[in-house]
């Protein structure tokens, strides 16, 4: 068989795919348009759309990472086809599928982001990003014929390396929605932190010691809003975490009016019934109380200063300063290697170490019970507030608790407890917060707490103590069971 011969049938045998590829070509070309153009015609424009879209881009998280585990093991199929040829053609098929995924995880995560009206930096990137990181698959999908040919050799690896890089930077702006842009960082070793930046804070206004705003108006807004509406998010371009922020609004114009609380679009949604769409804050969060309103409607109406020490008419009676835990420096490895173990994250409640630590069980829900709980109490002088909603606790927990000194906030919602052995907690001088929601609590149970002076917050919705539980007028009580 001469050359032209052997040429005639690598031709032909070529044909087939070629055929195929046409159309593959074609389809990728149209779905590619579609991507970059519906960003353009459904802008994330902030505002809240329906709910059906909503329902269904509450998936996203769950899919998204399907596409993440077979991108990543690509490669490695890829690597071994070397060795067993027919792992080729498992990548061949996990590439097919990987596409696929990429497309359904980007049109989730659109409907999430439309539908609910997130339009902030850190969402925006991340649609990009899997934008970018759905039309590399396809791209390495129509090379990778062509690469098994023997024809441009390094066009595929190349694209599958661009993929892994547009994997981990999409990846990123996903994780720092949820956790903050300082996620993958926060717990650098010192000197990469160093090399990184990100041993500096971010300079940041505070406000000025002494004013009404500081000491009232800035708290309640740290507390309950800046979380969407702060460094790490910027939901409807608004940042609430400085008064020069809070003053310049966002992309509905300015949210204070000095002199005028009516017209400032802050208190028109902190004001609105909670089942409004466009209540704040949003996403179930502790919405503010009455007293924190009002205060700021004072505030608003002598003037929005950022550096008045008093509001006409406002007189309000300080609190005691609250004690500083001891310094725990030398204890945070340890800390730290307890609440990885636990499956849990110990935070420090402010930049200013001895206002104590915060034991977050979010991440563990219910694998943390007692016996976990007991592993922080060597820690107990320095942890201020317990969030153990939805985990296995049981009425023993409140025994444990009742030795941590410095505790402010119990969070025990939707737990096991019955109230046995509450009155342990009167006990505790510094405790203003308990959240006993949805358990199994009695009337007779709680009654030693309704009794303590420094109890501010007592939450007892759903429980059989609600709403037999009746609460001295005289006490300083925030939505309180009736």
């Amino acid at each position: 068989m001469d050359a032209s011969q052997r040429s005639s049938l690598s031709t032909a045998a070529l044909e087939p795919r070629r055929r195929l590829f046409r159309p593959a070509f074609i389809a990728a070309a149209i779905v590619s348009m579609v991507l970059l153009l519906v960003p353009f015609i459904l802008r994330l424009d902030g505002k809240v759309h329906a709910d059906w879209q909503q329902f269904l881009g509450r998936f996203h998280p769950l899919v998204v990472h399907l596409p993440i585990g077979l991108i990543l093991l690509l490669p490695l199929l890829e690597f071994a086809g070397r060795v067993r040829p027919a792992l080729r053609e498992a990548a061949a098929f996990v590439l097919s599928l990987g596409v696929v995924a990429c497309l359904v995880a980007v049109a989730l995560g659109y409907l999430l982001a439309y539908g609910c009206g997130d339009a902030e930096p850190l969402v925006t990137r991340h649609m990009w990003g899997g934008i970018a990181l759905t039309l590399a698959m396809m791209a390495c999908a129509l090379v990778r014929p062509v690469w098994i040919n023997g024809s441009l050799p390094w066009s595929y690896p190349a694209m599958l390396a661009c993929v892994i890089l547009l994997l981990g930077w999409a990846a990123h702006q996903g994780g720092s929605i949820t956790h903050g842009e300082n996620y993958l960082t926060e717990f650098l070793p010192g000197p990469l932190q160093h090399r990184a930046g990100t041993d500096t804070p971010n300079a940041k206004t505070l406000p000025i010691p002494g004013s009404f705003y500081g000491k009232h108006v800035y708290p309640a807004l740290d507390a309950k809003c800046v979380s969407c509406h702060g460094e790490s998010k910027v939901k409807g371009r608004l940042r609430l975490d400085s008064y020069e922020a809070l003053m310049k609004g966002g992309k509905d114009g300015a949210v204070i009016v000095p002199g005028q609380p009516d017209r400032s679009l802050l208190l028109q949604r902190v004001t609105l019934p909670i089942t409004h769409k466009q209540f704040m804050p949003a996403e179930g969060k502790s919405p503010l109380n009455a007293q924190e309103i009002g205060l700021i409607r004072a505030w608003i109406a002598d003037g929005a200063s950022s550096t008045a020490t008093s509001v006409a008419g406002v007189t309000v009676h300080e609190d005691e300063p609250v004690p500083q835990v001891a310094d725990y420096t030398a204890l945070q490895p340890q800390i730290a290697g307890v609440a990885k173990t636990a499956g849990v994250t110990v935070v420090p409640v402010s930049r200013n170490l001895r206002d104590g630590l915060i034991l977050n069980t979010v991440d563990a829900s219910g694998a943390f019970g007692d016996a976990q709980l007991e592993k922080f109490e060597p820690f107990a002088p320095y942890i201020v507030e317990v969030e153990l909603a939805r985990t296995g606790v049981s009425d023993a927990a409140i025994g444990i608790l009742a030795r941590f000194p410095h505790l402010r906030a119990i969070h025990l919602e939707e737990t096991h407890i019955s109230g046995t052995g509450l009155d342990q907690f009167t006990h505790l001088p510094e405790l203003t917060y308990v959240n006993l929601s949805g358990t199994r609590v009695t009337a007779a149970a709680v009654a030693p707490l309704v009794s303590m002076k420094t109890l501010r917050h007592l939450y007892l919705y759903n429980t059989p103590a609600h709403p037999a539980v009746a609460v001295p007028v005289d006490q300083p009580t925030t939505r309180k069971s009736p």
